[in-house]
């Protein structure tokens, strides 16, 4: 009798709605890379990968970084056997696309970059986003009009940005693209370093000796090329202020985004 009423109050009422199991949902930087891929193949950009182990010539000479430049050591960059490198950034896909075609052509490249370097804007290993276009008549003007365009994108039609001179051995004229902080609306905070703008990446013309290394002739073909970070966009969009609280896996920070 006994055992017939501890079977009677643990009985299964199954009319009763089961429980659910948490869901998960794909990470802020997977949100975001698929955003930008999104957008710029609707604007007729085909998207290319490469290997992150690369060689230092298409990571630097090919890029117009020779072996005493001091770009080399702005990178930081992780060495490997063999005389490779973990890619310091997108740009080496930018030459192993551009080698062996004939413009037109237009590409966004995705994918994991490497420096060594941490800070509240910084990790060792994060995400960029390179796009270039090569065609006879492509001008600064087309490569401020895609920028424009694509941060408003991202960032709402309200995104202050500018556009600075700057240098890239790979690029000229060149530039850097900043927008004004969306933490703290341009007043100053730790993410932006106190100055109210944070740097979205470097822009420019490619350089007429890139263009050569890929077998192009920089008499007859021009085009622009842009690079930014894909995690501070993250950051940007939803309102992280440390850059390594996307990647330690803290499911009390990643269930508010």
């Amino acid at each position: 009798m006994r055992r017939d009423h501890e079977l009677a109050a643990r009985r299964l009422d199954a009319s009763l709605p089961g429980v659910r199991a948490p869901r998960g949902h794909l990470h802020p930087i997977t949100q975001i890379e698929r955003d930008i891929v999104a957008f710029f193949t609707g604007l007729g950009f085909a998207v290319e990968e490469g290997p992150e182990v690369e060689t230092q010539w298409n990571n630097f000479e090919a890029l117009n970084i020779p072996p005493d430049h001091p770009a080399r050591d702005m990178q930081a960059t992780f060495f490997v056997d063999g005389g490779h490198v973990l890619r310091t950034h997108t740009s080496p896909v930018q030459i192993r696309a551009m080698t062996g075609r004939q413009p037109p052509f237009r590409f966004i490249v995705p994918g994991r970059v490497y420096r060594n370097d941490r800070s509240p804007r910084h990790s060792p290993m994060f995400h960029q986003v390179e796009g270039f276009m090569v065609d006879e008549r492509v001008s600064f003007a087309d490569l401020k009009g895609v920028l424009y365009a694509f941060q408003r994108h991202m960032m709402g039609t309200d995104v202050e940005l500018r556009f600075r001179a700057s240098y890239f051995p790979f690029t000229e004229p060149s530039a850097e693209l900043d927008y004004r902080c969306l933490l703290c609306a341009g007043a100053g905070c730790a993410t932006c370093s106190q100055s109210g703008w944070i740097e979205a990446g470097g822009c420019g013309m490619i350089h007429p000796v890139v263009l050569a290394n890929c077998g192009l002739d920089p008499e007859r073909f021009q085009g622009f090329a842009f690079g930014m970070t894909l995690d501070r966009a993250a950051m940007l969009r939803f309102g992280v202020p440390n850059i390594h609280l996307l990647f330690e896996g803290d499911l009390r920070v990643l269930e508010q985004i």
